[in-house]
């Protein structure tokens, strides 16, 4: 293979690996946002403070129940590259949202509704509104991403091997967003002090940067992939819901998304809740961290070292292609769900984020493992699959309002110990592909071979 057609084959994978990036870097902002915007929008909410803090995220996932499957009718009708432009101006639309919510908070802050005994401002709304609308892009654009990514010939790498790169750069963007927004956006800023205000022109910039990608990826190449998707006005034989090792996957993925954000999102809550309540944490005798100059307190802290736990763990595997997914994905749930145990027992938020490391190669597996063998059902699958991250807003809602009701986060964790427990169940059990033989008849490139 000539070093030129090496590089044409790079190209579009390194494309969609940086799109992948903004994915999870602009996913954590959203879910980093829970604690300033709980004092921003909600300094007059009471009674739901925490239920409505978390209807940031379950607005973002709400994007990916109700237009996940979108994505995968755009690839068979408009292809892969259409697909993706699109999701990239949704993009820009929601963080034009998020400005607007800082804007009207700014001029019309005492205007807003009554909910029981908590007034909720207007802007608050239009935050959840571009929390939506980022919520879609993402599902479209992961939607396009995982089935490209999975059945891409890029020589020298494996299937997973490839969605374990990729997800570790995606888990780079997840890394550095607590960061981001305790150390860029908020810099300086007491938690107490935070104001609407602070989050205009931030996410005008991000919006620009994001237009630019936009401009950029609309004049680059991106071949299409034969056999993921069906041509226009052809009709396949049956439901793409009929594959159980596929139908089981969605509901894996939806409790895997709900308990990987709920650790993400939660733990900040929890730690400013046992904080306010006098208890001390530290970091090896630090109650604050300075990097760069900049502080960075200890419950974003623990955020961005679960989701560095993710960006390490997916680097390291990825070196380690010849593992099958099935065998791996058992081995870290089961790991994780006794870290879970643990955290849940000793009220030890340090060994909660740990599970990060545990966490990250589980979405590269259960990708796999559920759409193997599906051919020209496999963007259909792609976006159906999508729709399980919705787990992601149906967790951490339910957490919060159980934190709410028995005044605390402790034992709010057996949430995600459950979720945890399902994933084992599909490792062991669920991922079997029952109809083979069918299977083998429409094999055209399997994404990905369950192994053990």
């Amino acid at each position: 293979m000539t070093a030129d057609h090496k590089a044409s084959k790079l190209g579009p994978f390194v494309v969609l690996t940086f799109i992948y990036f903004v994915v999870g870097f602009l996913t954590t902002v959203n879910g980093q946002f829970q604690g300033p915007l709980k004092v921003a929008f909600l300094s007059n909410a009471h009674a739901l403070r925490n239920t409505l803090t978390t209807m940031i995220s379950f607005f973002f996932f709400l994007g990916y129940l109700v237009n996940s499957s979108l994505g995968g009718k755009w690839i068979d009708s408009r292809g892969y590259k259409t697909t993706l432009l699109r999701a990239l101006v949704i993009m820009i639309a929601g963080l034009a949202l998020y400005s607007l919510s800082s804007f009207i908070a700014t001029q019309w802050g005492e205007a807003g509704v009554v909910l029981g005994e908590d007034l909720v401002p207007w802007g608050y709304f239009v935050f959840l509104l571009g929390s939506f609308f980022m919520g879609t892009s993402a599902a479209i654009l992961q939607v396009v991403i995982n089935p490209y990514i999975a059945a891409y010939d890029l020589p020298g790498t494996k299937p997973v091997q490839r969605m374990n790169i990729v997800c570790a750069i995606n888990s780079i963007g997840t890394t550095i967003a607590p960061f981001f927004v305790t150390g860029i956006i908020f810099a300086g800023v007491a938690m107490e002090a935070v104001t609407p205000g602070q989050l205009m022109v931030p996410f005008l910039i991000i919006a620009g940067i994001i237009m630019l990608v936009t401009g950029i990826t609309s004049r680059l190449y991106l071949p299409d992939i034969k056999g993921t998707r069906s041509e226009v006005g052809e009709k396949l034989p049956r439901s793409v819901w009929s594959f159980r090792h596929l139908a089981l996957g969605v509901v894996a993925i939806f409790f895997y998304v709900g308990t990987e954000v709920a650790i993400g999102v939660n733990v900040n809550l929890h730690a400013m809740q046992m904080i306010e309540s006098g208890h001390k944490l530290s970091f090896f005798g630090l109650e604050n961290i300075e990097i760069a100059g900049l502080n960075l307190g200890i419950p974003a802290l623990l955020a961005t070292l679960y989701w560095g736990g993710m960006m390490v763990g997916r680097i390291v595997f990825s070196f380690f292609p010849k593992i099958p997914p099935r065998r791996l994905l058992i081995s870290v749930t089961s790991i994780a769900s006794v870290l879970v145990i643990l955290a849940m027992v000793l009220d030890n938020l340090w060994v909660l984020v740990s599970v990060g490391l545990l966490h990250s190669v589980m979405w590269g597996c259960i990708f796999t493992l559920a759409v193997a063998g599906l051919s020209k059902y496999t963007s259909k699958a792609s976006g159906i699959f999508m729709m399980g991250v919705f787990g992601g807003a149906v967790f951490p809602l339910l957490q919060a309002m159980l934190a709410d009701s028995i005044g605390g986060w402790q034992w709010t964790w057996s949430i995600a110990l459950v979720c945890e427990l399902f994933i084992l169940y599909y490792g062991i059990w669920g991922c079997h592909v029952k109809d083979s033989e069918a299977l083998a008849n429409l094999r055209v490139e399997a994404p990905g071979d369950p192994g053990m």
